[in-house]
């Protein structure tokens, strides 16, 4: 008889969270709901007692590190749910005062190394930005939406034709939680 090769990875639940899979996975809490939809015919994810399961049978290289990633992707979501995405960034200028605002979905940058016209960042999602003096909090609670919200940030304020050890003006991360 030939032995049932099966990778399995556990995910716990925590109190407060409410976990549901049918063709997407759906993470309830106190401060929102994610969905995200794993489209994957080898990796199978269901819900026993107080944990989420993931596994795949017969594995693969790239099925143990798909394996992984989904794994990391729903603890990101029950760790959004619980806790929530905090990045901390810091707008730096040392030739032009540059004014930040946010309005909306989108974050303008003004008087970036004294330019004309304005720079402006998308804001992804439900993301929040705080502007105060010159602290820029992103949070939220999706990981990748307030990430790329930070990116989007960072890359408005990129010197292009500089030498960037001399301008090393812009708006950058400081620290994550």
């Amino acid at each position: 008889m030939a032995q049932v090769t099966i990778l399995r990875e556990e995910i716990p639940i925590p109190e407060g969270i409410d976990v549901t899979v049918d063709k997407a996975v759906t993470v309830k809490g106190s401060k929102g709901m994610l969905t995200r939809d794993f489209n994957n015919k080898t990796i199978m994810v269901k819900v026993e007692d107080d944990k989420v399961v993931v596994e795949a049978r017969f594995p693969k290289k790239k099925d143990k590190a798909m394996l992984g990633t989904i794994r990391s992707h729903i603890n990101n979501m029950i760790i959004g749910l619980t806790d929530g995405f905090t990045y901390n960034m810091k707008i730096v200028y040392a030739h032009f005062p540059m004014t930040v605002k946010a309005a909306g979905n989108k974050i303008t940058i003004e008087n970036f190394l004294g330019e004309r016209h304005p720079r402006s960042a998308k804001i992804v999602g439900d993301v929040k930005v705080q502007i105060k003096g010159d602290e820029v909090i992103v949070s939220g609670i999706n990981k990748e939406h307030v990430g790329q919200t930070m990116a989007n940030m960072e890359q408005a304020t990129k010197i292009k034709g500089r030498d960037p050890r001399v301008f090393q003006d812009g708006i950058y991360l400081v620290s994550k939680e």
